[in-house]
């Protein structure tokens, strides 16, 4: 038997994703934040978006400078994730809180990447939509790196030992779990 949920709560059935960190520059500030609502929506060309509040230092910042990271984190960084999920970019520096490590981007100008995550994907921006309270940032990937021992780079997918975070919601996470290539 099935309950109602309330409509309001209703996105809570489909955020499962993997968690990333995404970060953001602006003149002399860099910025992380931590994001769940991020999916592919493009083949050819390739396209990734993220959906960021509008009341957000990172949505600021992306909006100004058309340019982002997108990090993925493994479950070692989760104290992280909560922190930069958590607390402002506008009172805290959450590099310097976090001791994550900028890292150069290959492509993007401004915008650095995080040393300890297990993936990048640089991002340019290519279109914003606004959707209630958020903004929707559609990019083009422009480069991205992965972890070799990590990713499984004949079928083009993360390996059981990857240990993504998952935001269930509220305060529950998991990670990644068993990985199955399923054959009909």
């Amino acid at each position: 038997m099935r309950k109602e949920l309330n409509k309001n709560r209703a996105y809570r059935l489909v955020t499962s994703g993997n968690l990333v960190l995404v970060t953001s520059s602006y003149k002399d500030r860099d910025n992380i934040i931590t994001c769940s609502w991020q999916i592919p929506f493009s083949h050819s060309p390739s396209g990734l978006l993220i959906a960021l509040a509008k009341r957000h230092l990172s949505s600021e910042f992306v909006r100004k400078t058309q340019e982002f990271v997108i990090n993925i984190p493994d479950f070692s960084l989760i104290k992280e994730v909560i922190f930069c999920g958590t607390c402002s970019g506008r009172d805290y520096d959450k590099f310097k809180e976090t001791n994550l490590t900028k890292e150069k981007a290959k492509v993007l100008v401004k915008t650095p990447r995080i040393k300890e995550c297990i993936g990048v994907i640089e991002c340019g921006l290519s279109d914003i939509k606004e959707a209630g309270d958020h903004y929707i940032f559609f990019s083009e990937p422009l480069y991205s790196e992965v972890e070799e021992g990590l990713f499984d780079f004949e079928n083009f997918v993360w390996k059981e030992s990857a240990d993504l975070i998952f935001h269930l919601g509220g305060e529950f996470f998991s990670c990644l779990g068993k990985v199955e290539k399923v054959i009909l």
